[in-house]
């Protein structure tokens, strides 16, 4: 019963939101396989679109403007008339952000994008918006085991940064994971304000909300002593999963996180290979069904081909999902 209602949210919600669009092909220029399938991602959030339509820049603007070619990028994505419709959006991320002919990773690529998009529009009630479609608000909170003050810090995050542990995970496991409290001791003693020394004390994170699109970065690639590997286990992932996975990790300062909430997925950006060769592509969803974009090649997909990027060392070098993009369904409240 629980799924037959979450898929009937969810296909309530993709008549309120326009999906209704061609996915399309991009050209590899330069190594450009992960912008590329950033592009897909951001495309695909048609309401990113939306609110940068809402921004009407003055002729003299800098063309090197990330905000404005990411504009130009999404609507001629939308137009077959335009043969490299990102080519000018590559080349003002190559003149200010990152490196032609180089290995990029995914989350740290959309954060910069995100970031310069947020610092370089001009409107500030527009630059607000674009924080609040991705922003997750959480709450870090270091209790002194001494005197059980509690030092509780806000911040924000573009994307949730999820560990993955060396056995078979699944993306509650996960989530679990990030909001469990940890030990801070011996070297690890944070100072405290009440006692006014360093103190034992406990390290957790609270979450107080959670935006419109929430990106979940399910982190591959670690740092063992100076040398960089990939994490090739399974991460099983939902197609729509309620904000219910949420309550352990809610903050007692959180906006009220309803119960029959759900979010459904519409974006994977997969990698494959390893940390020194590797490659970008993406699944996308959209009225027609899900899609696989592999650069300039796109092809009909299914949820059965998007699970298969769950990983595990039996698909070792073969695709796992890296970032996962979820679109909070709008229900009616009448129902």
């Amino acid at each position: 019963m629980g799924t037959y209602l979450s898929r009937m949210a969810h296909l309530l919600y993709k008549r309120s939101v326009s999906l209704d669009y061609e996915v399309r092909g991009l050209l590899n220029y330069s190594l450009s396989c992960c912008v590329n399938a950033l592009l897909q991602s951001f495309s695909a959030t048609t309401e990113l679109l939306d609110i940068l339509n809402k921004w009407h820049p003055s002729d003299g603007i800098d063309k090197n403007n990330v905000p404005l070619q990411l504009k130009n990028t999404l609507e001629a994505m939308r137009d077959k008339s335009y043969p490299a419709p990102h080519k000018d959006f590559l080349n003002c991320l190559y003149r200010q952000a990152i490196q032609r002919f180089t290995q990029q990773d995914a989350d740290e690529i959309f954060h910069i994008i995100l970031s310069l998009s947020k610092k370089q529009i001009a409107d500030a009630a527009l630059a607000q918006e674009i924080s609040s479609l991705y922003e997750i608000k959480v709450e870090t909170q270091v209790g002194c085991l001494n005197c059980k003050f509690i030092q509780r810090m806000p911040n924000s995050l573009f994307s949730l940064p999820l560990a993955i542990c060396e056995r078979e995970n699944s993306l509650e496991s996960c989530i679990n994971s990030f909001f469990q409290p940890q030990m801070l001791t011996d070297s690890e003693v944070v100072y405290c304000d009440k006692c006014e020394k360093k103190q034992p004390s406990t390290y957790v994170v609270k979450l107080v909300s959670l935006p419109p699109i929430l990106c979940v970065h399910l982190k591959r690639f670690r740092n063992d002593e100076g040398f960089t590997r990939k994490l090739y286990e399974k991460v099983t992932f939902p197609e729509t999963f309620s904000t219910a996975i949420f309550a352990a990790g809610q903050s007692e300062n959180a906006d009220c996180l309803k119960a029959n909430e759900d979010y459904s997925l519409y974006a994977v950006v997969v990698h494959m290979g390893t940390i020194t060769s590797g490659h970008y592509t993406a699944f996308i969803s959209s009225n027609q069904g899900w899609y696989y974009a592999d650069d300039s090649c796109v092809q009909p997909s299914t949820w059965t081909d998007v699970q298969g990027t769950y990983g595990g060392y039996h698909q070792r070098y073969r695709e796992t999902a890296y970032l996962l993009l979820y679109r909070k369904n709008c229900r009616n409240s009448s129902g």
